[in-house]
């Protein structure tokens, strides 16, 4: 018997917990590759201010994209291991879930170019990078926390647990931006 598959059901987009763990961790890598040029085009942008406070901003997100790229690096290592060369064509744009994504909202463009809210450039440029990697953490908890498959609940929490190490990184940064600028913490 011939199954019939409709043509628009080969492009259907899925859920991050449908993935198998090769699928999973390839989309990963696809995430950090993605959040870096994010950063990158934030960091462009500000630049294209060409004032002090602007350019300040860009120099810290130049250094996220940097990061995202080693954060993706190290991704691909780890699939290389446990998958080799194998093929995985599921990408990002296949997944119904957005993870892990910076945010810069119109608003906050404007307040950044004020400086008038107690914090550095740097640090707000912080905030929104640490806020994406904590989304990321508490997604794929959720994950681990529902998936009944102990392959799945394993790749879950190492991801988690990678971008708990993200934020904790970026948390550092914050504090030592906080201490040599005098910024505030957002309560």
């Amino acid at each position: 018997m011939l199954a019939v598959v409709r043509r628009d059901e080969k492009h259907m987009k899925r859920d991050f917990a449908s993935l198998t763990s090769q699928e999973a961790l390839h989309v990963a890598i696809f995430i950090e590759e993605r959040n870096a040029e994010i950063y990158y085009q934030f960091a462009e942008m500000f630049a294209g201010f060409g004032e002090a406070e602007s350019l300040e901003i860009a120099a810290t997100f130049w250094d996220m994209a940097a990061e995202e790229r080693q954060h993706g690096t190290l991704l691909q290592k780890r699939y290389f291991d446990r998958y080799g060369t194998r093929p995985c064509t599921v990408t990002e744009e296949d997944v119904n879930d957005f993870i892990e994504l910076p945010r810069l909202e119109n608003g906050e463009l404007f307040t950044f170019s004020r400086l008038k809210v107690g914090r550095s450039p740097r640090e707000m440029a912080l905030e929104i990078a640490i806020a994406a990697e904590q989304n990321a953490a508490r997604y794929y908890t959720r994950l681990s926390e529902t998936t009944k498959e102990p392959e799945m609940r394993e790749l879950y929490r190492e991801l988690m647990t990678f971008e708990a190490s993200h934020s904790d990184g970026l948390e550092k940064k914050l504090a030592d931006a906080r201490r040599t600028s005098g910024g505030t913490k957002l309560a």
